[in-house]
Protein backbone atom coordinates (compact mmCIF):
# COMPACT_ATOMS: atom_id res chain seq x y z
CA UNK A 1 0.00 0.00 0.00
CA UNK A 2 1.24 3.45 -0.94
CA UNK A 3 1.56 5.81 2.03
CA UNK A 4 0.15 9.32 1.50
CA UNK A 5 1.02 12.44 3.49
CA UNK A 6 -1.44 15.31 3.18
CA UNK A 7 0.13 18.62 4.18
CA UNK A 8 -3.02 20.59 4.87
CA UNK A 9 -2.98 24.38 5.19
CA UNK A 10 -6.02 26.59 5.58
CA UNK A 11 -5.62 29.74 7.69
CA UNK A 12 -9.39 30.26 8.00
CA UNK A 13 -10.83 26.75 8.06
CA UNK A 14 -13.79 27.92 10.15
CA UNK A 15 -14.93 29.95 7.11
CA UNK A 16 -14.59 27.07 4.66
CA UNK A 17 -17.52 24.89 3.70
CA UNK A 18 -15.72 22.61 1.26
CA UNK A 19 -12.32 22.04 2.89
CA UNK A 20 -14.05 21.62 6.26
CA UNK A 21 -16.26 18.91 4.73
CA UNK A 22 -13.34 17.07 3.10
CA UNK A 23 -11.27 16.50 6.22
CA UNK A 24 -13.70 14.32 8.24
CA UNK A 25 -14.04 12.03 5.21
CA UNK A 26 -10.43 10.87 5.55
CA UNK A 27 -9.91 10.81 9.32
CA UNK A 28 -8.50 7.41 10.20
CA UNK A 29 -8.19 6.39 6.55
CA UNK A 30 -5.65 3.58 6.23
CA UNK A 31 -2.45 4.67 4.49
CA UNK A 32 -3.28 8.39 4.69
CA UNK A 33 -1.70 10.79 7.18
CA UNK A 34 -3.43 14.16 7.52
CA UNK A 35 -1.00 16.78 8.82
CA UNK A 36 -2.65 20.15 9.51
CA UNK A 37 0.20 22.66 9.41
CA UNK A 38 -1.72 25.55 10.98
CA UNK A 39 -2.92 23.29 13.79
CA UNK A 40 0.52 21.80 14.49
CA UNK A 41 2.37 25.13 14.12
CA UNK A 42 0.07 27.92 15.33
CA UNK A 43 3.19 29.96 16.13
CA UNK A 44 4.53 29.26 12.59
CA UNK A 45 7.68 27.73 14.15
CA UNK A 46 8.13 24.66 11.92
CA UNK A 47 10.07 21.67 13.27
CA UNK A 48 12.20 20.95 10.21
CA UNK A 49 13.57 17.58 11.37
CA UNK A 50 10.09 16.31 12.24
CA UNK A 51 8.73 17.40 8.86
CA UNK A 52 11.64 15.76 7.03
CA UNK A 53 11.02 12.56 8.99
CA UNK A 54 7.36 12.59 7.91
CA UNK A 55 8.39 13.02 4.29
CA UNK A 56 10.73 10.03 4.49
CA UNK A 57 7.91 7.84 5.86
CA UNK A 58 5.57 8.50 2.93
CA UNK A 59 5.56 7.76 -0.80
CA UNK A 60 3.24 10.54 -1.93
CA UNK A 61 3.11 14.10 -0.58
CA UNK A 62 0.01 16.17 -1.29
CA UNK A 63 -0.35 19.86 -0.50
CA UNK A 64 -4.03 20.42 0.27
CA UNK A 65 -5.10 24.03 0.42
CA UNK A 66 -7.43 26.69 -0.90
CA UNK A 67 -6.16 28.51 -3.97
CA UNK A 68 -5.14 31.85 -2.43
CA UNK A 69 -4.07 34.61 -4.79
CA UNK A 70 -3.09 32.09 -7.46
CA UNK A 71 -0.99 30.08 -5.05
CA UNK A 72 -1.06 28.50 -1.61
CA UNK A 73 -1.45 29.97 1.88
CA UNK A 74 1.77 31.41 3.33
CA UNK A 75 2.30 28.44 5.65
CA UNK A 76 3.03 26.19 2.69
CA UNK A 77 5.64 28.57 1.29
CA UNK A 78 7.28 28.82 4.72
CA UNK A 79 7.20 25.03 5.04
CA UNK A 80 8.90 24.67 1.63
CA UNK A 81 11.51 27.32 2.43
CA UNK A 82 12.51 25.60 5.66
CA UNK A 83 11.95 21.87 5.11
CA UNK A 84 13.24 21.42 1.56
CA UNK A 85 16.84 22.16 2.46
CA UNK A 86 19.75 22.19 0.04
CA UNK A 87 21.79 19.07 0.61
CA UNK A 88 18.74 17.18 1.85
CA UNK A 89 15.95 17.69 -0.70
CA UNK A 90 18.00 19.00 -3.63
CA UNK A 91 21.53 19.69 -4.72
CA UNK A 92 24.30 17.19 -5.46
CA UNK A 93 23.82 15.44 -2.10
CA UNK A 94 20.12 16.20 -1.68
CA UNK A 95 18.47 12.95 -2.64
CA UNK A 96 16.11 12.28 0.29
CA UNK A 97 12.96 12.75 -1.79
CA UNK A 98 14.14 11.20 -5.05
CA UNK A 99 11.42 9.16 -6.72
CA UNK A 100 8.60 10.25 -4.44
CA UNK A 101 5.43 11.73 -5.93
CA UNK A 102 4.03 15.12 -5.07
CA UNK A 103 0.91 17.07 -5.99
CA UNK A 104 -1.79 19.54 -4.99
CA UNK A 105 -5.36 19.16 -3.83
CA UNK A 106 -6.95 22.57 -4.13
CA UNK A 107 -10.25 24.36 -3.96
CA UNK A 108 -11.00 27.50 -5.94
CA UNK A 109 -13.76 30.01 -5.51
CA UNK A 110 -13.91 30.52 -9.27
CA UNK A 111 -15.59 28.25 -11.76
CA UNK A 112 -13.48 26.06 -14.03
CA UNK A 113 -14.42 28.31 -16.97
CA UNK A 114 -12.67 31.25 -15.28
CA UNK A 115 -9.30 29.51 -15.69
CA UNK A 116 -7.85 29.44 -19.20
CA UNK A 117 -6.85 31.87 -21.93
CA UNK A 118 -10.44 33.02 -22.46
CA UNK A 119 -11.38 33.00 -18.78
CA UNK A 120 -11.34 35.71 -16.15
CA UNK A 121 -7.87 34.67 -14.92
CA UNK A 122 -6.31 34.24 -18.42
CA UNK A 123 -4.35 31.17 -17.28
CA UNK A 124 -5.10 27.63 -16.20
CA UNK A 125 -4.71 26.55 -12.59
CA UNK A 126 -1.84 24.37 -13.78
CA UNK A 127 -0.05 27.49 -15.06
CA UNK A 128 -0.32 29.06 -11.61
CA UNK A 129 0.98 25.88 -9.96
CA UNK A 130 4.21 25.90 -11.98
CA UNK A 131 6.35 26.64 -8.86
CA UNK A 132 5.11 23.37 -7.32
CA UNK A 133 5.98 21.47 -10.48
CA UNK A 134 9.44 23.04 -10.60
CA UNK A 135 9.99 22.25 -6.91
CA UNK A 136 9.22 18.61 -7.70
CA UNK A 137 11.72 18.67 -10.57
CA UNK A 138 14.41 20.28 -8.39
CA UNK A 139 13.88 17.65 -5.70
CA UNK A 140 13.88 14.76 -8.21
CA UNK A 141 10.24 13.99 -7.51
CA UNK A 142 7.39 13.21 -9.88
CA UNK A 143 4.75 15.96 -10.03
CA UNK A 144 1.20 14.69 -10.40
CA UNK A 145 -1.66 16.62 -11.98
CA UNK A 146 -3.56 18.66 -9.40
CA UNK A 147 -6.89 17.53 -7.98
CA UNK A 148 -9.13 20.60 -8.18
CA UNK A 149 -12.56 21.39 -6.82
CA UNK A 150 -13.83 24.48 -8.63
CA UNK A 151 -16.56 26.95 -7.75
CA UNK A 152 -16.58 26.61 -3.98
CA UNK A 153 -18.12 30.05 -3.45
CA UNK A 154 -21.40 28.92 -5.01
CA UNK A 155 -21.38 25.17 -4.48
CA UNK A 156 -24.53 23.62 -3.02
CA UNK A 157 -24.53 21.32 0.03
CA UNK A 158 -25.46 18.33 -2.15
CA UNK A 159 -22.57 19.04 -4.53
CA UNK A 160 -20.23 19.38 -1.55
CA UNK A 161 -21.21 15.86 -0.49
CA UNK A 162 -20.55 14.59 -4.02
CA UNK A 163 -17.11 16.21 -3.88
CA UNK A 164 -16.42 14.58 -0.50
CA UNK A 165 -17.17 11.14 -1.97
CA UNK A 166 -15.04 11.82 -5.06
CA UNK A 167 -12.15 13.13 -2.90
CA UNK A 168 -12.12 10.03 -0.70
CA UNK A 169 -12.35 7.75 -3.75
CA UNK A 170 -9.44 9.58 -5.39
CA UNK A 171 -7.27 9.10 -2.29
CA UNK A 172 -8.21 5.42 -2.05
CA UNK A 173 -7.28 4.89 -5.71
CA UNK A 174 -4.02 6.76 -5.27
CA UNK A 175 -3.20 4.80 -2.13
CA UNK A 176 -4.01 1.57 -3.96
CA UNK A 177 -1.68 2.33 -6.86
CA UNK A 178 -3.77 4.28 -9.34
CA UNK A 179 -2.92 7.77 -10.67
CA UNK A 180 -4.19 11.13 -9.39
CA UNK A 181 -7.09 12.01 -11.65
CA UNK A 182 -10.54 13.45 -11.08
Amino acid sequence: MTKILILFAHPALEKSRVQAALLPAIKGMQGVTLHDLYEVYPDLNIDVRHEQSLLLQHDIILFQHPFYWYSAPAMIKQWQDLVLEHGWAYGSTGTALRGKRIGNIITTGGQESSYGKEGWNHHSVEDFLLPFKQTATLCNMQYMPPYIIYGTLRITPSLIQEEVVAYRRMLEELRDGKSLTQ
